[in-house]
């Protein structure tokens, strides 16, 4: 018997993961291929523009910021015009924008450059925020872990094939050329949305067969009337909340090893730096494929806990610290790809967990969550530089992911704390 993953899933029924939710994944790795090939050639561009690190600091800034500025927006957006509108705008805003530098890499002016990094950076936390909340629509509610396996998996072997290819495209075709490409991939993502029609919003499931998943056990109360950060956090319950700021904290730890690569890269292998680089992500990437594999090993609601997810979160600090000590390759790899399944599993029962709220909410739950990583990794980005001036690698690296670690104990015993409170017996007064 057949029918829509709602159908499906009133039957009681798993909604199958499709030839279309394989194509959409598919459209997602060529745009995520895109990004990555895209942070290689805006930044070597922007350098060749402004021709200092100031400069190109403020313009990754400015992408960022905006980011940031997007994820607040994100859930009244998408609430508005429809996450699958939302998405196939944001694929085209980012086409045009590189579109229009590709034109004009010849001739480069830095507005366009500042107004090409503002889309970028808007577009890219819209389209995130829009799929990300829009997969247990898509697929129905008990497949949403394996539908994030598959973006997770994609993601990360388009992050390695992006850094890997982008030296060679600047190579054969200068900046043009990389531009083009990234914005030949942002038209595949759209052009998949576009055609293969899949529900997104389950007010239209009436229409289109979206999928109505169950509401969680405590479901979030609407927002009140109000402004400001008060209005933006109300009703989100003490667990979850500390999950989103968790997950701030790691991307601000992450981004230390992201500044730092290239240059332990250069010290330890002056001949091929880009070689060590490669083999790294490689692993790391190869480490993110797996984590699906070993979630589904284990079975149940648990395995998608906030307490897997501090687990997860912990080790892939652990891995990364020891990943710039003196190792010798082989070792190096191993702690890679472990940081690699760290970060996959961390992903896919964080990003499970927010997709279980009631639709209306998720959102905003994914558009904070959004700010809070671009924000953190904003903020990493600029400390870390500034810190890699004075020390070395391996004591940046373990500082920043100190306290993603430190967070992540924190919320450990938070969970303990309350698990002992819900346990313990209430007298009654006589």
């Amino acid at each position: 018997m057949t029918g829509s993953p709602a159908q499906q899933a009133l039957r009681g029924e798993p909604a199958p993961i499709g030839w279309r939710v394989r194509a959409l994944v598919a459209g997602y790795s060529v745009s995520a291929y895109g990004n990555f090939l895209n942070l290689i050639a805006l930044s070597l561009f922007t350098y060749h523009l402004v021709g200092t690190a100031l400069g190109i600091g403020a313009v990754m800034a400015l992408r960022l910021f905006s980011g940031v500025l997007a994820g607040l927006g994100a859930g009244t957006i998408t609430t508005a015009l429809g996450r699958r509108t939302v998405m196939i705008g944001a694929d085209a805003a980012q086409a045009a924008a590189m579109t229009a530098l590709a034109l004009s890499a010849h001739n480069p002016s830095l507005a366009l450059l500042l107004g090409a990094v503002v889309v970028l950076g808007a577009g890219n936390t819209l389209f995130t925020v829009a799929l990300r909340s829009a997969v247990p629509v898509i697929v129905g509610h008990d497949e949403r872990r394996r539908a994030n396996g598959l973006l997770v998996t994609a993601r990360s072997f388009a992050t390695v094939l992006g850094f890997a290819s982008a030296a060679g495209i600047i190579a054969l075709g200068g900046y043009g050329l990389a531009f083009a490409v990234n914005g030949a991939s942002f038209v595949v993502s759209a052009a998949t949305v576009l055609a293969l029609r899949l529900p997104t919003d389950a007010d239209t499931g009436a229409d289109t067969g979206a999928a109505t998943e169950p509401a969680p056990t405590q479901p979030i109360p609407k927002r009140p009337p109000g402004a400001g950060a008060g209005r933006l956090l109300a009703g989100i319950p003490g667990l979850l909340l500390a999950m989103l700021l968790l997950r701030g904290t790691d991307a601000f730890a992450s981004s230390s090893h992201n500044v730092a690569l290239p240059i332990v890269a250069g010290l330890t292998y002056p001949d091929d730096p880009a070689l060590f680089m490669t083999a790294f992500w490689a692993a790391w990437a190869v480490g993110t494929s797996l984590s699906y594999q070993l979630l589904k090993r284990v079975r149940g609601e648990k395995v998608y806990g906030a307490r897997v997810f501090a687990l997860g979160t912990g080790l892939m600090s652990l891995a990364f610290v020891l990943a710039f000590t003196p190792l010798p390759m082989p070792a190096l790899i191993g702690a890679a790809l472990v940081a690699g399944l760290a970060d996959g599993c961390t992903e896919i029962v964080y990003v499970s967990r927010l997709q279980a709220a009631p639709d209306p909410e998720r959102s905003r739950l994914f558009g904070l969550s959004a700010s809070a990583e671009t924000a953190g990794f904003s903020l990493g980005m600029l400390g870390a530089a500034a810190a890699l001036e004075a020390f070395p690698a391996l004591t940046v690296v373990a500082a920043f992911h100190g306290t993603a670690l430190s967070g992540a104990l924190a919320l450990w015993l938070y969970i303990a704390v309350r698990r002992h409170g819900a346990l313990r017996p209430h007298h009654q007064p006589s």
